[in-house]
């Protein structure tokens, strides 16, 4: 049995152990009134058999109150939490038997069945901790102004009762303040609870919310490094193919070098690939620019770079603005099918701290695709994405007909330039 209940908790996740230990300690709580309150009324009663009878009824409805509150208890920490509806048959049992066992106190009290100042205290202390496993459940069912309107009600009611029944105001002042008094220790102990419940389990969803946004943003990087990687290359090798083609249909020797070349860029494909998938991959800018300039170049398009060449950037920025160099050149190769020349400019705006990218090239004859990368808006969302965490801008769009303009701006104060 010992062996089934340590696997029944090993299994739980460490939330779960944290919810369970939490609420079996409220569903002991019902019992202290049981040895603390009523248990001990019995042995200052009168002797009489009327007076046992009473605190022994007494006894076993609490005793029924603590069986009950486990069920009660749950079921309202998960009306608490929103998790379920209110237990309200729970309820109507639990304030039947607590009302059923005030009357068999008051009953006790008002026989003269307890004797002495001391029996008299106990029985008011019985009384008063009956009250606590009904106060407890009905506390996480309603709102904290209507419990404590629900108390003070009780408080001035019982008060106004005992003192037209005794006439001696004062002396039913400490009887009318039990309810009040039991209704503020069971919120004091059992809200708290329910809200360290509730934070608990709300930490425990943001845990897994962040979980799954880190695998959501991990496949974003991959599909987005892989638009980056095999965009460009795969723009290069349909192009070389087509020249391979064209050359062979003629009997030209050069048909064979274009075809070595695509074997070397298919290689070097495979190998970015890898590297992306280790996620490892930085792009280089030099590199970037040297590989733009000579794929433009053997498309037949003159390609020229301007730009603050002897301007160290850190590592982060380099990356990101070769990744635009390497999308750009994508787009021109894609996009503008008459494309005759393109510009590369680089410079650094002392007033504002920025460096400006431009991008330039004509042949642009469909707008619409022109800044859109191999899937409709991945590429250049795909490069805002880099340039977020940076603090970069990325704009786009035609600057006079059939000429298309990509801009990058990055604050360089911040990076250290």
């Amino acid at each position: 049995m010992i062996e089934k209940l340590r696997a029944m908790w090993r299994r739980r996740s460490r939330v779960g152990m944290v919810d369970a230990y939490v609420r079996w300690t409220l569903y002991v709580i019902p019992w202290l009134p049981v040895f603390g309150g009523v248990v001990p009324l019995v042995g200052k009663t009168a002797g009489s058999p009327l007076s046992v009878t009473l605190a022994e009824v007494a006894v076993a409805l609490n005793v029924l109150q603590g069986g009950l509150a486990v069920p009660l208890f749950s079921r309202a920490l998960d009306r608490y939490l929103r998790r379920g509806p209110a237990p309200l048959p729970l309820m109507l049992v639990s304030g039947v038997l607590t009302l059923a066992t005030e009357i068999a106190l008051c009953t006790l009290m008002a026989t003269g069945g307890v004797g002495g100042v001391d029996g008299v205290v106990a029985a008011a202390t019985a009384a008063g901790s009956t009250l606590t496993p009904f106060l407890m459940a009905f506390c996480l069912l309603v709102s904290k102004r209507k419990y404590l309107a629900v108390l003070t009600g009780s408080s001035l009611g019982l008060l106004l009762l005992l003192g037209l029944w005794t006439h001696i105001w004062l002396g039913a002042l400490p009887m009318a303040s039990l309810p009040a008094m039991a209704g503020l220790w069971s919120f004091a102990i059992t809200r708290p609870t329910g809200w360290l419940l509730g934070v608990i389990w709300k930490l425990d969803a943001a845990r897994s919310t962040e979980a799954r946004l880190a695998v959501a943003e991990e496949r974003l990087r991959f599909g987005r490094d892989l638009h980056d990687v095999m965009g460009r290359n795969l723009a290069v090798i349909a192009l070389k193919s087509e020249l391979a083609v064209q050359l062979a249909r003629r009997g030209r020797p050069e048909a064979v070098e274009q075809m070595v070349e695509v074997q070397r860029i298919a290689q070097e494909s495979q190998r970015e690939v890898r590297e992306v998938v280790r996620g490892y991959r930085k792009a280089d800018l030099q590199a970037e620019l040297s590989g733009a300039r000579s794929i433009l170049r053997a498309a037949g398009v003159d390609c020229r770079i301007e730009g603050e060449e002897g301007t160290r950037l850190p590592p982060e920025m380099e990356s990101a603005l070769g990744w635009v160099v390497r999308e750009g050149t994508t787009n021109v190769l894609r996009h503008a099918t008459d494309v005759r020349r393109c510009a590369v400019r680089t410079h650094i705006d002392p007033e504002r701290s920025v460096l400006v990218m431009t991008m330039e090239n004509d042949g642009v004859t469909d707008p619409a695709a022109a800044g859109t990368g191999s899937l409709p808006g991945s590429g250049l969302k795909g490069l805002r994405e880099r340039l977020h965490p940076l603090g970069g801008t990325l704009t786009s769009g035609l600057i006079t007909k059939g000429s298309f303009r990509l801009t990058v701006e990055l604050p360089v104060g911040a990076a250290g330039v």
